[in-house]
């Protein structure tokens, strides 16, 4: 999406209400209006990254650190039993908003929220080979 049209974009520039709790020059964070539970919040680069892979690894120290930031704050404002950090890249990750963006999901003893993914053992020959792969990447 072009940033133009992004709506995190125009909530970056002011064009769009929203419910911020930090920013800096760099970072944005705000409250989602779509709340997995209380005090789901977003953390965004003001810059228009798609995904992470657009971003530059200074741009995602940028969002990290605005992200510890904001959970150690909503850990002792709020007291969730739990926090998840949550972040998609593309549709088949259920990506559904073309900015960069870091979830900040309090968790709750009882809340909605079932996720999916359920561990399971691996096959050890499989995950050496591919580790080696991306190991490969960075010699």
């Amino acid at each position: 999406m072009a940033e133009g049209h992004c709506v995190f974009c125009k909530i970056v520039r002011g064009e769009l209400p929203s419910m911020k709790l930090y920013e800096d020059e760099r970072t944005l964070c705000f409250m989602d209006i779509n709340p997995a539970t209380r005090g789901h919040s977003l953390v965004v680069p003001k810059a228009h990254r798609e995904n992470i892979y657009e971003m530059s690894e200074a741009e995602c120290a940028d969002v990290m650190n605005v992200t510890k930031r904001v959970a150690d704050a909503v850990r002792k404002t709020l007291e969730p039993d739990g926090l998840n950090l949550l972040q998609a890249n593309g549709l088949q990750a259920f990506q559904t908003v073309f900015h960069f963006h870091m979830h900040i999901i309090p968790r709750y003893t009882n809340d909605p929220i079932k996720l999916p993914w359920i561990p399971r053992e691996g096959n050890m020959e499989e995950i050496r080979k591919n580790s080696e792969i991306i190991r490969a990447f960075f010699e």
